[in-house]
């Protein structure tokens, strides 16, 4: 592609697993402990196609909504899987140019694309058997049987995500999981 990559000061933390991993209530309990006299830290909604869940805070917005905002530039990142489209706002990168860190649950599908367009990045993957996700997908009564089967089939050739900058294993307690993915978070703003 040739172009240049946005250098701003500021983080961001891209936060990926298979659905149910936990990602939305690790990114949660992380910014419930995050020290407020740190650096900033800011968790941004994302657009998608599906009405806002009990775990999952989004706008919701319209396939043609999201196609005509993602035709006028004002989605920094998008990606469409299971039949959903998804978009991060282009106004993180006023965060990050004001020197804050940004973090987001995303696909691994918008990995590459991500670290092509920003220079400073780090991938946070959560794991999780694959029993657990099928028990996680099942409680969370959020998708028909049709979807959890395709979210299934999708995790079961996606345990691992080598080129992560951190992996964090979520099947037990989530406080823990909080809790390591905070400490790397940590590191990581206050060596910037």
């Amino acid at each position: 592609m040739g172009s240049v990559k946005k250098g701003f000061e500021g983080t961001l933390f891209l936060v990926t697993g298979n659905s149910s991993s936990g990602k939305d209530s690790i990114i949660s309990g992380l910014l419930d402990k995050y020290p407020p006299k740190n650096k900033k830290l800011v968790s941004i909604k994302r657009y998608i196609t599906r009405p806002p869940s009990g775990t999952e805070k989004n706008y919701y917005i319209t396939t043609q909504g999201f196609e005509d905002r993602e035709k006028k530039g004002l989605f920094s990142l998008s990606w469409r899987i299971y039949g959903l489209c998804y978009g991060v706002p282009i106004e993180i990168d006023k965060y990050l140019d004001n020197g804050d860190s940004v973090i987001v649950n995303v696909s691994r599908t918008i990995v590459n694309e991500a670290k092509n367009t920003y220079e400073n990045i780090k991938v946070i993957f959560i794991k999780v058997p694959l029993e657990i996700i099928i028990s996680r997908l099942k409680d969370r009564g959020r998708e028909t049987d049709h979807l959890i089967q395709q979210r299934v089939e999708r995790a079961k050739t996606h345990q691992e995500f080598k080129d992560a900058d951190l992996i964090v294993d979520n099947s037990g307690d989530l406080d823990n999981a909080i809790n390591q993915v905070l400490d790397y978070v940590i590191k990581i703003i206050n060596s910037d």
